[in-house]
């Protein structure tokens, strides 16, 4: 598994970018990855010291798909990533805050 499958895509919400500013941000990464794997990825494709990797599971919620269909969002796993002080910020969330 390669870093780009292991990072799938960053989560922007108002958290979220509240958080860049104490150099914490928050990624969708793949439900098999550990944290060791996700502060790799992160320190190998935007070249920066990860300090902590927490993680949460972000289970499906139920939802309805016309007359009464029922289904699911998909489960996906969500890890917060706090980078070192001494390190460079991630140059992608710049322009969003």
């Amino acid at each position: 598994m390669t870093s780009y499958d292991i990072i799938i895509r960053p989560v922007i919400t108002e958290r979220s970018m509240a958080a860049v500013a104490d150099k914490k941000y928050v990624f969708e990464v793949a439900k098999t990855a550990g944290k060791i794997e996700i502060k790799k990825a992160v320190e190998e494709i935007f070249g920066v010291k990860v300090a902590a990797v927490n993680t949460v599971t972000m289970h499906g919620k139920p939802k309805r798909m016309g007359a009464g269909r029922p289904g699911m969002t998909k489960t996906w796993k969500k890890a917060y990533v706090t980078l070192t002080a001494d390190s460079k910020t991630i140059e992608f969330f710049e322009g969003m805050v």
